[in-house]
C-alpha cells in the first residue's frame, strides 16, 4: 500500500526513532509498504519517520544511481541491485574525506542542495531477520545510508547546509509546510490532509 509521505514541518521528522523489536506489529507489512511508497515516489531511500512512524527503520534501493555514466564501473556495479532494509541502525564510524553531493528528500520536494558527508561509514544494523550485522559502506551507498540514518535521528539534510542557503530556501520550506507545492506522489502536509 502506498503511504503518504510526511512533508517538512511535521514534528515526526524531528523525533529520534524508537528501537524496533521482532514483535513490532505488522513489521513486514510496514517494510513492504515503505518500499512501494519509495518506488512510487521515484526515491532511492525512505525512512519510517517519513511515513509518520518514529521508529529506527529505513529502506534503500540504490539501483537507479547505477545508470550514472559519470561513476566508475565498479561503483555502478556496487549500486546495481543494492536493495537493503536497515533496522535499529547505528553508525559506528564515519571516515574519509568530506565530499559534496547535491541531495534532495522526498519530504522536502523541489529543494536540492549540496551536502558534505564522509565517504565511508561503518554501520551496525539488523535486516528483517533481526540478525545483527556490522558492515562498511562507501561512495553513494554510504551517502544514502547517512541521509536515511539522519532521518531516524530527527535530522534533515537542510540542517547540514549554510545559514545563507537556509535563508535562500526559507520560502520554499514555508510553502511545503503549508502544502503549497506539487509533486506526483502522495504527501501529508503539517496541518493539511493527504491528497
Amino acid at each position: 500500500m502506498i503511504l503518504p509521505i510526511v512533508g517538512y514541518g511535521d514534528p515526526v521528522l524531528r523525533k529520534v526513532g524508537e528501537e524496533v523489536t521482532p514483535e513490532y506489529p505488522n513489521l513486514k507489512e510496514t517494510i513492504a509498504n515503505m518500499y512501494e511508497t519509495m518506488y512510487n515516489a521515484s526515491g532511492v531511500g525512505l525512512a519510517a519517520p517519513q511515513v509518520g512512524i518514529a521508529i529506527r527503520l529505513f529502506v534503500i534501493d540504490a539501483t537507479p544511481f547505477s545508470d550514472d555514466e559519470d561513476l566508475a564501473a565498479d561503483e555502478q556495479k556496487q549500486l546495481k541491485g543494492f536493495k537493503r532494509t536497515f533496522i535499529n541502525a547505528k553508525i559506528i564510524k564515519e571516515e574519509g574525506n568530506d565530499w559534496s553531493f547535491n541531495e534532495g528528500c522526498l519530504s522536502i520536494p523541489d529543494v536540492r542542495e549540496d551536502v558534505y558527508r564522509k565517504e565511508r561509514v561503518t554501520l551496525e544494523y539488523c535486516e528483517e531477520d533481526f540478525v545483527m550485522k556490522t558492515e562498511v559502506f562507501d561512495g553513494l551507498v554510504a551517502r544514502v545510508i547517512q541521509h536515511e540514518y539522519d532521518h531516524i535521528e530527527g535530522i534533515l539534510f537542510t540542517d547540514k547546509i549554510s545559514s545563507l542557503k537556509k535563508r535562500l530556501i526559507k520560502g520554499k520550506l514555508k510553502n511545503i509546510m503549508e502544502g503549497k507545492t506539487f509533486q506526483d506522489y502522495r504527501m501529508r502536509f503539517f496541518g493539511k490532509k493527504a491528497r
